[in-house]
């Protein structure tokens, strides 16, 4: 592709537009001859100290945000250098999301879990779909692993993903967009028809600065949609959570159209719930439909997320019986609310639940599971939202008989004080409190403590396959432990741990 193109999708002037450029990476290390290399200011490293060893490599041109003038190929200034990558990524795959239909889904909590209901919804109306969340990509038969830490893939992928799309025909497209993608421009690019909002509790706010700037970021989806042109034959609007306190001010963007739902209030209504060991049983109305949904999900926070996936289907008018038939055969969502059965006598699980909003959510499902007690095995993340630490300590009081507080990706920062700031408000609550740092060993601590009928959940990892230490990511799978020491609690094998973390 030329230079000029790829300029003409900045709006820039080009004085060498027949310039051929072979690839664009923001990754001086990728760079190589033909290349077009776009720095910016990054949240730990300015990429315009590379532009050099980006040009040394074979970089035809740059594109940058800082005057520069010692600079031997061309260079191209922009106002936000992740901006223009997200476009630029589109520019280079022929901007692909002008050629389906796009439904963007973000939120706090539940967003891999909506973006699969809708799926599950549009594939049962015969519907050709691409599916992109943090746990996996899913374009016609193939599946790709969309990585280990995973958030919204970076602008380059995500473009790559839906240019495949394109090619596999698919009609829309459901993108699991994160805080992150949206704050980073990872989505820059990306014309979306529908965005969906599951909620906005507390959550990044190390990144975001506090509340507001988190609603801000979950917002800049909502101005995407408004921004996006009008594409033949696919419908626009956004899709809110009357019930959450994000309402109030998500409501208030313009945007083409807007279509709420909720339990206690909204356009679409589930009402007469029922919770079953089987999973869900609901009636639905508004919009002009009346159905009534039973599905395999379990807990009340999965009928908001049926909700929003039954509004989209709204406004596609999917049929009623297409919409049933989905939300019955809903899939299983790796690491939600996962059953771990090794034959024991007591309920194991595995959940995402990584928020103070989820985690109670998990909690209080686990008590509609069983008379007996709840278990909960948890930890917080470091260099992340600290205020969440204590947060989740205090929900794990109120709502578990007992927490086991462990690592969890717990970085550079030292585990001992981030589980002993859990452990003191989970005991201020009213709650008792162990800390074990060695996950695996809290796992095995939390079977040890359980009896017959009880329920033990993991939570914070779900899908996850690695846990960070200092800088390094160990190979880490929740349910892979939890069936391993499942199996060693039962007697049926006694070998090393399937993982080997640092020791404190």
């Amino acid at each position: 592709m030329s230079l000029g193109r790829l300029a003409a999708a900045l709006h820039l002037p080009c004085q060498q537009p027949d310039l051929p450029i072979t690839h664009i990476s923001a990754d001086s290390r990728a760079i190589g001859l033909g290349g077009l290399f776009v720095a910016y200011r990054g949240v730990h490293v300015d990429g315009h100290r590379f532009i050099a060893q980006a040009v040394q490599a074979g970089a035809s041109a740059v594109v940058g945000e800082k005057a520069i003038q010692d600079i031997s190929v061309p260079y191209l200034r922009v106002a936000n250098g992740r901006h223009a990558l997200g476009v630029l990524s589109a520019a280079w795959h022929g901007f692909p999301s002008r050629q389906l239909g796009v439904i963007g889904v973000t939120g706090t909590d539940g967003k891999t879990t909506t973006s699969n209901l809708i799926d599950s919804i549009l594939n049962a109306a015969g519907m050709n779909v691409g599916l992109l969340t943090t746990v996996n990509a899913r374009i016609g038969r193939d599946v790709y692993d969309t990585g280990l830490h995973t958030t919204t893939p970076d602008a380059i992928h995500l473009q790559k993903y839906l240019q495949r799309m394109v090619a596999a025909g698919a009609d829309w497209a459901i993108l699991e967009t994160t805080s992150h993608g949206l704050s980073q421009w990872r989505v820059a690019g990306v014309d979306y028809d529908i965005a969906v909002i599951t909620n906005v509790t507390h959550e990044h706010l190390d990144e975001h600065g506090d509340y507001q700037g988190y609603l801000r970021a979950k917002g800049r989806l909502l101005d995407m949609l408004r921004c996006s042109p009008s594409k033949p034959d696919y419908p626009r609007c956004a899709i809110l959570n009357a019930d959450d306190q994000s309402y109030a001010s998500l409501s208030a963007y313009h945007v083409p159209k807007q279509l709420s739902y909720g339990i206690d209030q909204g356009d679409i209504r589930a009402s007469h719930i029922v919770f079953s060991p089987t999973g869900l049983h609901f009636d639905v109305e508004g919009a002009g439909r009346q159905l009534h949904i039973e599905t395999p999900l379990m807990g009340r926070f999965n009928v908001y997320n049926c909700l929003a996936a039954i509004a989209v289907a709204v406004v596609l008018n999917v049929p009623d019986e297409a919409i049933v038939a989905g939300l019955a055969q809903a899939p299983a969502i790796p690491g939600r609310m996962e059953r771990i059965d090794r034959g024991q006598d007591f309920i194991a699980l595995v959940d995402f639940a990584h928020t103070p909003f989820a985690l109670a959510a998990a909690l209080e499902t686990a008590r509609q599971m069983t008379d007996g007690r709840v278990i909960v095995v948890f930890g917080s993340a470091g260099l992340r939202d600290v205020e969440k630490r204590r947060m989740m300590g205090e929900v794990a009081g109120r709502l578990a008989d007992l927490a086991i507080i462990t690592a969890e990706d717990p970085r550079t920062e030292n585990l001992e004080d981030i589980m002993s700031t859990s452990a003191r408000a989970c005991e201020q609550a009213g709650g008792v409190a162990l800390q074990v740092p060695d996950r695996y060993r809290a796992i095995q601590r939390a079977l040890a403590e359980a009896h017959s009928g009880d329920v033990v959940m993991i939570c914070g990892k779900g899908h996850e396959q690695s846990m960070c230490f200092g800088d390094v990511e160990y190979p880490w799978d929740d349910r892979i432990a939890l069936a391993h020491a499942l199996d060693v609690y039962l007697g049926r094998r006694q070998d090393d741990p399937p993982y080997r973390l640092p020791t404190y």
